[in-house]
Parts: C-alpha cells; sequence; structure tokens
C-alpha cells in the first residue's frame, strides 16, 4: 500500500485555479464536493467534500452509487496483464467467501472451524512442497508474501544471531544475500530490520536471475542466509535452489559455514509443483529451511492471502512465537499483525477442494500453452523474446507436456530487437506500452535489474482469465502499433513523449520525499521496484 498524505483542500484549490486542465471546471467543484452533477435524484451528494469525513450522512444507495461510479475508472483486471495477482475465482467461492467476510482469523474460540481449515491448509502445502515425513513442519497464513517474506527473513536472523552468542561472536553485523531481481519485498525486509543487503548481480546471458556461482563471493560469517526465487517478477525464470543448495554444501566443507535457503515461492510455489513435479526446489532439499507463498497469485486466489512454512518447529526460536491466552485456551503466533480476515483462508481451501492436483495442473498446462503461443508470435516480428518457456529443453515436439520445455512461469517478457531499433531510431519502447494501454490493455516497461539496467523489458503475466482468443486479441494489437510507430505516428509520438498527462489529486496526494525524516548516514539506494509484480 502507498503512503498518502492529507490535502489541503483550499490551498490546492487556490494554486490550481489557472491550471490548463482544470479552469473551465465548474467553480462550485473547486471547493471539495464529490461530482453529482449527472445526478436528477441524489441531489443529497451533491456537497460532499472530498478531503473531509461529512457532518451528515447521506443513504447507503447514494454512497453505492457515487463510489461505484468512480471505480469505474480503473482499469479492467482482466486486461491488467502487469500483475501476477489473481482476478477470477468461480460464483460459489465468491460466495463462501462474502459469507466469512467478516469473521477474524484470530478469533480462534469464536471461529474454530476457520481454524481448523487454516491447519488443513498448512498440512496440505506442507504435503504439495514435500516436507519430510519425520519433521514437524509448521507455517501460517500472511496478508501476501510480503509479510511471509519478513517472517522467513526474522527467523533465519535470529537463529544466526543465537548462534553467534552461543560461540561467544560479534552478533551486531547480519547480512543476506540474493538477486537484484528480487522483488522489492526481500529489499523491504533487509533495510526495516537492519540487516545489510548484498545484492548478486544479474547478467542477460543467466536470463537476469541469480547465478549461484555469482553468489558464493558474498557469503561470509555473518550471512543469516540466501534467499533464491522461484520465479523472477521480471522474466518468470527460476533460480536453480539445487545447485544453491549444492555449492552452500560444498562451502561449508570447505569453511565450516552452514548458510540456510529461504525459498521466495512468491508466485513458484503453487506454480511449479503441478507443471513441474520432477523439479528439485522445496523442502526435499535438506538446506531449504523455509518457503514462502502468494496464494492470490497461482494459488488462485482473490488478493489478500500468503503462506510461510518452515520444515521443522525447531527452526522457529521460541523468542518470536507469542502466546495468545483467550478464553480459558492458549495458541501461539508468529506475525508482523494481529487481526487478518478468514475469508482468503477459506477461498484457498475452496481451491484446494474444487481443482485438486489435477486442477490446478490444467490450468498450468493451459497458461503455459496461451504463453508460448504468445512468445512464438512476437518473436516472429518486431521483437526478441527473453522469457524461455516456449523453448524445448531437446527436439520440439510439438506438445503441451511443460517438462518438455524450459521451466518458468507463464511470463512472455520481451523488447524491440535490434533490427527493429537500428532501422527506427526514434521510436521508443515505452510508446508501446502507453499506446496498449489506449486499448484497455496494461503491458508494463521496465528497466531489467541491476547489471542489465540498460535494457528495456515489455511483460505479460498470463494467468487463468487471460484465454487464447485475448492472447490472440494482444497479439494484433502489439503487432499493429508496433507497425504505426514506424509511420506518421511514430513521429507524433516522439513530439509528444514529453507532455505528462497532470493528475492533481493523484499528484498532491502524493508525500513529498524531502519531507521524510533525515539520517545520518547517506540515504541507502533501492536496487528494486515493486512496479514489475
Amino acid at each position: 500500500m502507498s503512503l498518502s498524505r492529507h490535502i489541503n483542500a483550499e490551498e490546492i484549490i487556490e494554486k490550481s485555479k489557472d491550471h490548463p486542465q482544470i479552469k473551465f471546471a465548474n467553480a462550485a467543484r473547486r471547493h471539495g464536493p464529490a461530482n453529482t452533477s449527472h445526478w436528477n435524484r441524489d441531489e443529497d451528494v451533491a456537497g460532499l467534500s472530498k478531503y473531509t469525513i461529512p457532518p451528515k450522512g447521506v443513504s447507503s444507495r447514494s454512497a453505492y452509487q457515487l463510489l461505484h461510479d468512480e471505480m469505474a475508472l480503473d482499469g479492467n483486471p482482466t486486461l491488467n496483464l502487469a500483475s501476477f495477482v489473481h482476478t477470477y475465482m468461480p460464483e460459489e467461492a465468491t460466495k463462501l467467501m462474502v459469507e466469512n467476510i467478516s469473521k477474524n482469523i484470530v478469533d480462534q474460540e469464536e471461529y474454530p472451524a476457520a481454524q481448523l481449515i487454516h491447519n488443513r491448509c498448512i498440512s496440505m502445502i506442507a504435503d504439495l512442497w514435500k516436507a519430510p515425513k519425520d519433521a514437524k513442519p509448521i507455517g501460517t497464513a500472511t496478508a501476501g508474501s510480503s509479510e511471509a517474506i519478513m517472517l522467513g527473513g526474522l527467523a533465519m536472523k535470529k537463529r544466526w544471531q543465537e548462534a553467534r552468542k552461543a560461540a561467544g561472536k560479534d552478533y551486531f553485523h547480519p547480512n543476506i544475500v540474493f538477486g537484484s531481481n528480487a522483488q522489492v519485498a526481500l529489499e523491504k525486509f533487509a533495510r526495516y530490520f537492519d540487516v545489510e543487503c548484498r545484492l548478486v548481480p544479474v547478467t542477460e546471458e543467466h536470463d537476469f536471475v541469480m547465478n549461484p556461482h555469482d553468489a558464493l563471493q558474498y557469503i561470509d560469517e555473518n550471512t543469516i542466509g540466501v534467499m533464491v526465487i522461484l520465479g523472477s517478477t521480471y522474466t518468470g525464470h527460476f533460480e536453480n535452489v539445487q545447485l544453491m543448495s549444492d555449492l552452500l554444501d560444498n562451502l561449508q566443507q570447505r569453511t565450516g559455514l552452514d548458510i540456510p535457503i529461504h525459498v521466495d515461492a512468491a508466485s513458484g510455489g503453487f506454480f511449479a509443483p503441478f507443471a513441474y513435479p520432477h523439479l528439485k526446489w522445496s523442502f526435499e532439499i535438506p538446506r531449504v529451511v523455509s518457503i514462502n507463498a502468494s496464494g492470490h497469485k497461482f494459488g488462485l486466489v482473490y488478493v489478500g492471502i500468503g503462506w510461510v512454512l518452515w520444515r521443522d518447529e525447531s527452526l522457529l526460536h521460541k523468542d518470536l512465537i507469542f502466546e495468545l491466552h483467550y478464553l480459558g485456551s492458549t495458541e501461539y503466533s508468529f506475525t508482523l499483525n494481529f487481526s487478518k480476515p478468514a475469508a482468503p483462508i477459506i477461498g484457498q481451501m475452496f481451491n484446494f477442494l474444487n481443482l485438486g492436483v489435477d486442477g490446478f495442473k490444467r490450468i498450468a498446462v493451459k497458461d503455459l500453452r496461451n504463453a508460448r503461443m504468445l512468445s512464438r508470435a512476437l518473436n516472429g516480428t518486431y521483437f526478441k523474446v527473453l522469457s524461455s518457456i516456449h523453448l524445448p529443453v531437446h527436439e520440439d515436439r510439438g506438445d503441451d507436456v511443460p517438462e518438455h520445455y524450459r521451466s518458468g512461469l507463464p511470463v512472455v517478457s520481451f523488447r524491440l530487437s535490434d533490427e527493429f531499433k537500428k532501422a527506427n531510431p526514434q521510436v521508443e519502447q515505452k510508446w508501446i506500452q502507453t499506446l496498449l494501454k489506449t486499448k484497455g490493455w496494461i503491458v508494463p516497461n521496465y528497466n531489467a535489474p541491476e547489471g542489465t539496467e540498460d535494457v528495456e523489458i515489455l511483460r505479460v503475466v498470463v494467468r487463468e482469465s487471460v484465454s487464447e482468443d485475448l492472447v490472440e486479441r494482444l497479439i494484433v494489437d502489439i503487432v499493429e502499433i508496433t507497425e504505426s510507430l514506424q509511420g506518421s505516428e511514430g513521429n507524433l509520438m516522439a513530439t509528444t513523449s514529453n507532455s505528462a498527462v497532470h493528475h492533481p489529486e493523484k499528484h498532491h496526494g502524493r508525500p513529498d520525499p524531502e519531507n521524510f525524516g533525515k539520517s545520518h548516514k547517506p540515504a541507502k539506494k533501492q536496487a528494486g521496484f515493486s512496479r514489475q509484480c
């Protein structure tokens, strides 16, 4: 959630009276009421202020209609190809979640059935991620993978600190290692919890993801762990968990350093087990101590649910666990917040029961098939495809078996080909993103991770709701737009591309970074950004 600052409506109104884009607006609107001039029967909302709570409320119908109309300005979630977040569930799932929308999962005495469903979800996920039979896996639902990553990192930090204390060594300078392609949540963990962030630069040769061999040079006795990403948000590639583990095994034999692995499987955790059942990445690798995943990505639940599991209870230090004594019972908690909705957890269980292994697999196969179709179509036009799920492992058998192709998420990352850029030097790749938006598509254009910053990438996430028909339409629109940029429209875009659209309300609600509290040390440079998620 982004930060928003308080808006002084009177001050903004005075400053914006002569703005060229709004000076012709209705004078009555300048005092901040909601726009309701097109209503005939709901004049009771005409005087509502935008930035202060009204002294007197309006009818529920009027409040609904006002917000309903305003939300129509949002993009279409189905056409939002920038996001990994799931946007469709069956009618029965939606009904079930609405029925339980008022339940707080933390109230275990009041809602014991919801807690039992949570427990069963943990068991099912532990089995899916191949937890050892002789271990005692433990885990919890979270608000998403960001919270889950924080918990996984905190557990590793605490274990490292306790081991250093026991050895009589310094325990004040922990560091953590992961690739520069990491999602911003990993960097947040390091910054928020005072852990040195050691980013491993990536290369295009290694598919814009961390090369385990390159990671070794960043590891020392203060390293609390390595985070390996199963499904890069840039290109969908999987980092090699098995290879990282093998290299750390060798490092331990040579130096005695025992470095654990946390797998950030935000997107891959509910995709790889079904698409690539023979791929080794989870708890079958002994060095993997914890895994996180987003239920609201390829777990196919609406937004608001993540999961983190540890291979054994012993990996959670008792200082991290809080006892909850309530109504005569004792429960144990390891989360960053207290209250949490039960509805997304129930939605996750619905998917487990409704789809089963076969259903999840069929969706994964379909997603990959559509992603391969898009990849092959673009590769034959004006683009170079950077993702690789369309490339056969050996010979092309022309089938839909995911393991016959290179592993990865159903993501298509691509850029303009060198030939196109040479023939059309005036064309900027970001224009394609802008023009696709005029057709309803949201396709992001961004720079590759640290180490390859000069490469621009367009990316499409092929989710369950992205059908073959939509992919075909998208291909046509991308090709038509790209061809149009070679002519007069390209010249027009070149002359207007520096004219940004001004959104006064959005602009004035954004904090000024110069006003944030200062440190005596230089501000830490941010390498990752959440826009690629």
